[in-house]
């Protein structure tokens, strides 16, 4: 059986990954279809902090455990690094990482743009950018980590079931 060779040597992908839903999940598959190797930025505490998030967001350590999880699971175990994002770049703007391409949804790929403006100024070859739509849940709406929170919809997208009996009052 012949194995098919990746389109890149080594990709990023970069979030914060909180409550890991279906859209992460299939940016993370993207990323693992067109690269050999992926360094995943997984956002600090003091990152998220300053991202003003609408919600509480997990730890530092519960979101590692969980994509670590979540990417071993999937078969990727020897594929992966995961590095702490201290700000929008991470480790893209470092010359040692020989990074070929970013993958992103379309939500984040204006940083991308920055990024590689970033690199052509430190004498490094731009990257390649590989997007990918968000993912909708069932109300038509991008799953996302708020509509998770808002007990919206779930982790797949699935709307919540709302409670359609209003409750007895005593009387």
């Amino acid at each position: 059986m012949e194995i098919k060779k990746k389109q890149f040597n080594t990709v990023a992908v970069g979030g914060t990954f909180d409550e890991l839903h279906k859209g992460h999940k299939m940016l993370l598959k993207k990323a693992f279809q067109v690269g050999e190797h992926v360094i995943v930025g997984l956002s600090s505490d003091e990152f998220v902090a300053k991202m003003n998030k609408p919600h509480k967001t997990a730890s530092y350590n519960e979101r590692l455990e969980a994509l670590t999880c979540f990417l071993e699971k999937a078969g990727y175990k020897n594929r992966f690094q995961i590095s702490p994002l201290h700000d929008s770049y991470g480790l893209t703007l470092n010359k040692d990482k020989n990074i070929d391409a970013l993958i992103v949804s379309q939500e984040t790929v204006k940083i991308c743009e920055i990024i590689n403006k970033k690199r052509v100024e430190t004498a490094l070859p731009p990257l390649s950018i590989i997007q990918i739509s968000l993912v909708p849940a069932e109300n038509k709406k991008p799953i996302s980590t708020t509509l998770i929170h808002a007990n919206e919809i779930d982790k797949n997208g699935k709307i919540v079931k709302k409670n359609v009996f209003p409750a007895k009052s005593a009387s």
